[in-house]
């Protein structure tokens, strides 16, 4: 929080109410520009994805299965999410501007913290990942070029979607994302990693491999969620199975009909049921109850 987010030590203080920093906050209103040609991408723990964009017409999109979690080298980074995008610009006669999201923290496109590159050691981290994708952009020629948070992205769509603000976007992948978009209808500066804030508290509650966290999101939400559930549900898969291979496996499961995949599903809608009530006490999501009502 303090030397990689912000730059600085990281103080708590005391002090008298009158003494206190005046409250700023920022909204951006990034986005909602379907215009000429643009492609767009997002890093998950599994898989990337890349489409273009003609006039806001899809002409490509794909899907690419990778691994950065485990991937020490910033090059593999570097060149995986530049195939992706040359394989998008193949479809189009140009590209005017290029958007991202990936999870971590992202602060003017300077990656911070993200678990995409926990392998990477932390003094290539801050001579290669941290300004990787300044130099993505200058690859591209200095084009228009952000990344943001992607549940920042997540709740953009949604707003885009629904025609309405404010909305909370979350997004179960290998991980849990989310965002907001304001009444103002921008994206904030907020760091909404409710993948480690806690939905259980109870005292033996699972702990996240990364963070060490206990009974945060990421437990509830993502497919670790589902890996842990394949037991109670009756499942037995192979414990070395890759966890998105475990989560395919169950989707196709579900797709065919079988009721102990149904379960898997029944139990994280509870989950998230019980969770939205609380992540309403910390963000105005009016918008997303008219939606699921």
């Amino acid at each position: 929080m303090g030397e990689r987010v912000y730059g600085k030590p990281f103080e708590i203080r005391v002090v008298a109410f009158d003494r206190a920093p005046e409250e700023r906050e920022a909204a951006a209103r990034l986005g909602r520009h379907l215009d000429g040609y643009r492609i767009g991408f997002d890093l998950g723990g599994s898989d990337r994805k890349c489409a273009a964009v003609a006039d806001g017409q899809v002409v490509f999109s794909e899907e690419v299965p990778w691994s950065p979690g485990a991937q020490a080298d910033p090059q593999y980074h570097f060149d995986g999410i530049q195939d992706s995008l040359k394989r998008a610009a193949a479809a189009l006669p140009r590209v005017d501007a290029i958007g991202g999201s990936a999870a971590g923290v992202y602060v003017n496109n300077e990656v911070r913290v993200g678990s995409l590159y926990r392998s990477v050691p932390r003094e290539l981290f801050d001579t290669r990942i941290r300004r990787l994708f300044f130099d993505l952009r200058a690859a591209w020629g200095g084009i228009p070029f952000e990344v943001v948070n992607d549940g920042e992205v997540t709740a953009l769509a949604g707003s885009m979607s629904l025609g309405d603000h404010p909305v909370l976007g979350i997004a179960m992948g290998s991980s849990l994302a989310a965002g907001f978009v304001t009444h103002t209808g921008g994206i904030t500066t907020w760091l909404n990693e409710l993948a480690f804030a806690p939905v259980d508290y109870r005292d033996d509650a699972p702990a996240d491999e990364w963070s060490g966290d206990r009974g945060v999101g990421v437990q509830y939400f993502s497919q670790q969620a589902v890996a842990r559930l394949l037991a109670p549900a009756g499942i037995d898969l192979p414990a070395e199975m890759p966890l998105p291979e475990k989560l395919e496996r169950v989707q196709k499961m579900k797709a065919a009909g079988d009721l102990r995949a149904r379960d898997i599903y029944i139990t994280i809608g509870a989950y998230l049921g019980y969770t939205i009530a609380h992540y309403a006490d910390f963000y105005d999501c009016a918008t997303w109850w008219r939606w699921g009502e």
